[in-house]
């Protein structure tokens, strides 16, 4: 089996789902007492938020180039980063490290296009609704998007920041992305991509279908580890 590095801590909420559903699949397809290979580094996200809050993108490729390198120094033979806004990053990471990026993207538009989804709604952070490293790349591999308009999208963002990424996890919260989710799908999404792994914490239940990122990413995982 092949080794996995895992970029972490973005949150640690959804590092800790990332780690159990990895394991999750290897040992419910190989059985006994198998688990995955997995390096972790979980960073303090204090200091990658202090970065996005500057803007400071070039900052944060620095760091997370320095956290995967430090993966593959440590044995990883590929490396995936367990959050989706901070595939911003990917491109920085693909062109500086010695060792394949398991992309959240590629993983999401696969399973869409295997279950028949051709329009997904994509629910994240404002950076990964309004800009089109998520969104672009999905378009590009044939899968159309839609989000909300730009002031439910900063009501979407900042949900998550003052309660999804520090544990809250509130009623009211839950029915407003269920009433997001519900417009995205008259608005014609077949499915919806949770673009913020702690969504799927908040909504356990979804009035739409979806290629969940963490599933979609451990699937992917799990067929690269062997």
């Amino acid at each position: 089996m092949r080794r996995i590095g895992l970029l972490g801590g973005m949150s640690w909420h959804s590092s800790i789902e990332y780690y159990t559903k990895i394991n999750d699949a290897v040992a419910k397809q190989l059985g006994g007492h198998h688990s995955a290979q997995i390096l972790l580094d979980s960073c303090d996200f204090a200091d990658i938020r202090e970065l996005q809050e500057a803007n400071d993108w070039a900052g944060n490729d620095a760091s997370l180039v320095a956290t995967a390198q430090r993966l593959v120094d440590g044995g990883a033979e590929a490396v995936a980063i367990a959050t989706n806004l901070m595939h911003k990053c990917a491109p920085a990471i693909e062109v500086s490290v010695d060792a394949p990026l398991i992309h959240m993207v590629d993983s999401i538009a696969t399973m869409a296009k295997r279950q028949g989804y051709s329009t997904l709604a994509v629910l994240g952070t404002r950076w990964t609704m309004l800009e089109d490293f998520y969104t672009g790349r999905l378009e590009a591999q044939g899968i159309k998007t839609l989000v909300p308009d730009e002031a439910t999208c900063l009501e979407v963002d900042q949900i998550i920041w003052d309660e999804l990424t520090q544990g809250v996890f509130t009623d009211n919260s839950r029915a407003r992305y269920v009433e997001i989710m519900n417009d995205l799908k008259d608005r014609g999404a077949d499915a919806v991509a949770l673009s913020c792994t702690e969504i799927g914490l908040l909504v356990p239940r979804r009035p739409l279908p979806y290629p969940r990122s963490t599933p979609s990413t451990r699937t992917s995982l799990r067929s690269w580890s062997g």
